[in-house]
């Protein structure tokens, strides 16, 4: 310890005191000991039993498809242009509006990607998504 005669006063005590170290050692291992029990106490309590199960509806899912030559396809049925507005609005007034998911083809002009677009914004459609292939 650091309480040992010194034969000159002059020198750098070299030795560490170790009493503060030790003393807040004890205090952390009084509060740890005294801790630990009220944290893992418990109140055991009967709760109630529920049966419900969740409701889980998802949406249906509308593909619009965009081939090559700027033709529409709607759920794998091929359709005008004239009639994607009407069919748009009448998904968005459902009470669940389901997702539009778009695929185009790489070579289509994006102009009629665009157009499918603007025509589900117009009709309120709130949720549109792109579907692409992964690369490989």
């Amino acid at each position: 310890m650091a309480f040992g005669i010194q034969d000159n006063a002059d020198e750098v005590m070299s030795e560490i005191n170790m009493t503060p170290l030790v003393d807040v050692m004890l205090v952390l291992l009084i509060i740890f000991i005294i801790t630990v029990p009220v944290m893992t106490h418990s109140i055991a309590i009967n709760l109630p039993q529920a049966s419900s199960q969740p409701h889980d509806t998802k949406p249906e899912s509308i593909q619009l498809s965009v081939a090559s030559d700027g033709r529409y396809f709607w759920n794998e049925r091929q359709i005008e242009d004239a009639e994607l507005l009407p069919l748009l609005m009448a998904e968005s007034d459902k009470q669940v509006q389901p997702e539009l998911h778009i695929r185009g083809d790489k070579s289509v002009r994006y102009e009629r990607v665009a157009q499918a677009m603007a025509s589900a914004q117009h009709a309120g459609i709130r949720k549109i998504g792109f579907i692409t292939e992964p690369l490989k």
